[in-house]
Formats: C-alpha cells, sequence, structure tokens
C-alpha cells in the first residue's frame, strides 16, 4: 500500500497542471504568443517559457504569475457560466472590443494595465455576474 505522500501530488507537479490549463484556455481564446505571454506577465520574447507550460513544465513560481493564472481561470469560468450555452461567445470574448473598457478588448486592457488590467477585467465579469 502506497503512503499518503506518495499519492498526493507535490507542489510541482500541480503548478504544472495549473500551466497546461493556462495553456490550453489560451487555445480557447486563440491568443497570440504575444498575448499570452503578456496575460501571463512575462517578456514577448520569452517563448521558451511559454513551450515550457504547453509541455507541463510548472509555472513559475512568483506570486505574480501564480495569481494571474488564478484570474485568468476565474475569467473562465465566469465567462462559461454567464454564456453557459453559448461556448463559442465565450471563447472569443476576451479578444472582442467592449464599451465598458473605452472599446479594447479585454486582452488589450491587460496589455495596457498589466496585472491591474487582469483585475478589472476579473472584477467586471464577478459583477456581470451578480458577485
Amino acid at each position: 500500500m502506497q503512503a499518503l505522500a506518495e499519492r498526493e501530488p507535490t507542489p510541482s507537479q500541480d503548478r504544472g497542471a495549473l500551466a497546461r490549463m493556462v495553456m490550453q484556455l489560451f487555445d480557447h481564446w486563440q491568443l497570440s504568443t504575444e498575448d499570452q505571454a503578456a496575460l501571463l506577465g512575462i517578456a514577448a520574447s520569452n517563448r521558451a517559457a511559454l513551450s515550457n507550460y504547453r509541455s507541463g513544465k510548472p509555472i513559475g513560481t512568483s506570486r505574480d504569475q501564480y495569481e494571474r493564472v488564478g484570474h485568468l481561470l476565474g475569467i473562465h469560468k465566469n465567462l462559461r457560466l454567464l454564456f453557459p450555452r453559448n461556448r463559442e461567445l465565450a471563447y472569443r470574448w476576451m479578444s472582442t472590443r467592449n464599451k465598458a473598457f473605452d472599446n479594447l478588448t479585454p486582452v488589450q486592457v491587460v496589455r495596457q494595465w498589466g496585472f491591474t488590467g487582469l483585475l478589472m477585467v476579473r472584477s467586471y465579469l464577478d459583477r456581470a455576474r451578480g458577485r
């Protein structure tokens, strides 16, 4: 019989699962490499990090990157709950201009404002859901 510690995922395995989830989310959202990097708060030239995450290497250990992933997954959850019968709209929303953001796309808001922009998008969707 395996010990409990052997069966539970390590923090590194958890961060690897988060990396795979967020990269799959970026695929659904059909984001460019530059947009993916901006949403994760890494340099647009750091394609190696994106490739590593796509293969399941652990997401960075910095609090900023870990929180960004959490907010991105929260945005995805909000979109799926707001548009339960229209997955295409939920996936396209991040790249669609929005009057609430001065006619910028949510991705452009994050690119312009950084982590604050990510929080703006997340809180907008939280309010839209009545939370």
